[in-house]
């Protein structure tokens, strides 16, 4: 146990007295969450290596009083600290009044800290770095005369978090995450391209267990390769097969935020479907934060709330929003434990988790056996969805299918259309799964996963030439 962790729990049960005593003379809900993060960051490109490593520590305040809340945050973390936060929480709040209502819990005091199966702490930064240039240097050599620039990122970032409300909640959580980024740019000719990838666990340092810097650099160069010498794709409307990556980064950057409630609220395409058909029965999807080494797995959230499985739709019809306790008291949800903060400089935001589509009980075979033409989508680059289900979603990784077949690489793709006709259009769902992993950007960064199986798609609107 570090030792700033032992000062917390050397204040903890003064802070949970404090709190409930300021609550009741208030007639308040207050909550403080706080937090301690060990990271250390590693960047290689063309030109150099940098190493950083730090702690962070500090409170999150919030006070809810006459319908509003009260934020801030300090790094004084000590009762004093702590005290003046409250006080400062509370007049914020009492500038106006609101109209809001926030979800009440019960009692609950836990600790859940996770087991790691090789801990990163007890790893010497030297042998990271060596690690990661033998992976950056795999990757310049199978990319030979096509590699630019290669910029590879690692970081690791252990994270304890306190949570203590007027309720009587006494909760600590800890957060182990590894990240690997690649971006890769290079060229033939007059082309010049890009390519990413991402990889993540949360057992500890077992990211080169779980892929090979060998397998890893194959697998970055040949989509490179495919990026720069594939062919173009045509435009038009075609069936297509989605791998596990392009179904999860559909089902979370054009389905799952407009499933998050604050966005829903706001007018998102969804917001009046509860309970309508949305796509075929083969649809279900969910925002899970219980998926084993999910980078979005959790106990509770960061307002103190039991995380629990968020069904968004089932067998084609859409079931539920994603919401916060402010939303729970609003729409009359069941908490679902969706509040995210990224550190405790900031309140929390309704984010996902492990956004998935489940699997059905198809074949890989089944899936393409019957397309004449089509294209087989199998990493993205990046996506948006519009709150009228409009969305794109640019394609890093595809290939043609002819008469069943999967042949040449097909660079410079993009998929678009409207997200309920799309989903109306998947007519089989494969019986396998695999996970990604990564981070989100909603005014914050929160660390999520997404994935699911293989699935057809009869009809999707393909970017390429006419």
């Amino acid at each position: 146990m570090s030792r700033l962790v032992e000062n917390v729990y050397a204040i903890l049960d003064k802070v949970a007295k404090l709190v409930e005593d300021i609550s009741v003379r208030e007639r308040a809900f207050i909550d403080v969450r706080i937090e301690i993060s060990d990271t250390l960051f590693i960047e290689r490109t063309s030109e150099s290596l940098r190493v950083r490593c730090g702690t962070d520590q500090g409170a999150a305040i919030r006070a809810f009083c006459r319908g509003t809340f009260g934020f801030t945050s300090t790094t004084n973390v000590t009762i004093e600290g702590i005290r003046e936060g409250i006080e400062r929480a509370l007049k914020i709040a009492k500038v106006r009044e609101g109209e809001l209502k926030i979800r009440l819990l019960d009692p609950r005091r836990d600790e859940v800290v996770p087991r790691l199966r090789k801990d990163f702490r007890e790893i010497e930064p030297e042998v990271k770095v060596r690690d990661l240039e033998t992976y950056y240097r795999l990757l310049r050599e199978k990319c030979s005369t096509l590699l630019r620039s290669a910029v590879v990122y690692y970081r690791d970032l252990y994270w304890s978090k306190f949570y203590i409300s007027s309720e009587g909640r006494v909760l600590r959580q800890d957060y182990a995450y590894t990240w690997l980024y690649t971006w890769l740019t290079g060229g033939e000719g007059g082309t010049i391209t890009s390519v990413r990838d991402e990889r993540g666990t949360r057992d500890g340092y077992t990211l080169w267990d779980k892929w090979s810097p060998e397998k890893l650099a194959e697998r970055v160069a040949k989509r490179l390769d495919g990026q720069v010498r594939g062919r173009p794709p045509r435009a038009g409307r075609f069936p297509v097969v989605m791998a596990p990556e392009v179904v999860g980064v559909f089902v979370h950057e054009v389905f799952g935020h407009l499933a998050e409630a604050d966005i829903a609220m706001s007018g998102s395409i969804v917001k009046d479907r509860l309970g309508q058909r949305v796509g075929s029965e083969l649809v279900n999807i969910v925002d899970d934060p219980q998926v084993e080494e999910g980078f979005g797995t959790y106990m509770y959230d960061d307002e103190g709330v039991e995380a629990r499985r968020a069904v968004l739709v089932e067998r084609g019809v859409a079931k539920e929003f994603m919401v916060d306790r402010v939303y729970s008291a609003m729409l009359n949800i069941e908490p679902t434990g969706n509040a995210r903060a990224e550190s405790f400089r900031v309140s929390p935001l309704i984010r996902m988790r492990n956004t998935l589509m489940l699997p059905g009980d198809a074949t890989l075979d089944e899936l393409f056996e019957d397309i004449e033409f089509g294209y087989y989508l199998v990493s993205f680059r990046g996506g948006q969805a519009n709150l009228d289900g409009t969305f794109q979603v640019g394609i890093q990784e595809a290939y043609e299918i002819v008469k069943g077949e999967v042949r040449d690489p097909v660079k410079n793709m993009s998929i678009s259309g409207n997200l309920l006709e799309v989903l109306s259009k998947v007519s089989a769902v494969g019986k396998d799964f695999d996970l990604e992993y990564g981070r989100c950007g909603k005014g914050q960064i929160a660390y999520v996963s997404s994935g699911g199986p293989h699935i057809k798609v009869d009809e999707v609107i393909i970017g390429g030439y006419a």
